[in-house]
């Protein structure tokens, strides 16, 4: 079974993890420290089933109410644990693979600590358009103006990836906001989302100088 028919079968009782500072890409991975014990009990039962949690945004007015159910924003990234350890207290340290878009329908009520809702699963359509071209060409540019070691992880990805992918893997690399990462998750329509993605690279060149070498000049 792919990851993606994990996520298609999971989505009529499909587990969620609300963290706010966090917005989840598919294509990428998130590294996750998980200490509450609901979350914790969570994580054991995903391990235990198909590994699938979705990852989600609170609505704003949430502060003060996170022990509760505050509401959740509709569109979230559902992925698939990829690593995991527990480690003492019953806590665990995983990696979420994220793998598809997914749309909250309902949340359901039961008689678990964790949250859980109802999905409409969202995956990319195909797309091939002048667009990936010219956010590649963005991306080598900002290669020159990033640490070497930035522009290494990032550009064997941005290389390979196309259509909604490369958007993604792009402002999982280099859009920091919580509420421009969720925007941008938020984008169904390829073209634009590559559109977005390219403007934020645009922005971030303009503000970097060119990376002086640090060794001697042949």
């Amino acid at each position: 079974m792919t990851a993606q028919e994990r996520v298609e079968r999971a989505a009529n009782a499909l587990k969620v993890f609300p963290l706010p500072s966090a917005v989840l890409f598919p294509h990428t991975v998130i590294p996750l420290h998980i200490f509450e014990p609901r979350y914790r009990a969570m994580v054991r039962d995903a391990l235990a089933t198909d590994r699938v949690i979705a990852l989600a945004q609170l609505e704003e007015g949430w502060e003060g109410r996170y022990e509760g159910r505050p509401p959740m924003q509709s569109m979230m990234c559902a992925g698939v644990i990829a690593w995991e350890e527990e480690v003492e207290d019953g806590r665990f340290n995983i990696l979420l693979q994220g793998i598809s878009r997914i749309r909250m329908v309902s949340e359901l009520s039961g008689d678990k600590a964790y949250r859980e809702v109802r999905a409409q699963v969202l995956p990319d359509a195909p797309y091939q358009g002048p667009e990936e071209e010219r956010l590649r060409q963005a991306v080598f540019e900002l290669a020159g103006r990033v640490p070497p070691t930035f522009a290494e992880s990032l550009l064997p990805v941005a290389a390979r990836a196309t259509g909604g992918m490369l958007a993604d893997v792009v402002a999982s690399a280099i859009v920091p906001e919580a509420d421009r990462r969720q925007a941008l998750l938020a984008e169904l329509d390829v073209k634009r989302r590559l559109d977005a993605v390219l403007d934020d690279v645009g922005e971030l060149i303009a503000r970097l100088q060119p990376v002086r070498p640090s060794g001697p000049l042949n």
